[in-house]
């Protein structure tokens, strides 16, 4: 299974969107900052806020070059289409 998910800042003002094929592996380095130096590192980016899954990987990277281009209104659509109160949905994923 693949992944295409987006992130959000505590007060959902920065997004972020990647590729995965271990959604809870990914999140959970971006949320323990594994890389110091990346864009979540540096802007607090630690809260999934939407995600989608495929089988195949081509689709997966598509997808995510497709949500990269929107602006951040179509963005803002998507996730609050799925997820109206912008919660994190880490928790619900990992059982905490």
């Amino acid at each position: 299974m693949y992944y295409v998910y987006l992130l959000s800042n505590s007060t959902n003002t920065t997004l972020y969107t990647g590729v995965t094929n271990d959604l809870i592996r990914r999140v959970y380095e971006h949320r323990n900052n594994v890389l110091p130096e990346s864009f979540t590192a540096r802007y607090n980016v630690h809260k999934l806020v939407y995600f989608e899954e495929t089988t195949d990987i081509h689709s997966a990277i598509e997808r995510e070059k497709q949500i990269k281009s929107w602006n951040r209104k179509r963005k803002n659509k998507v996730i609050e289409t799925n997820n109206p109160q912008w919660r994190d949905l880490y928790p619900e994923l990992t059982g905490e």
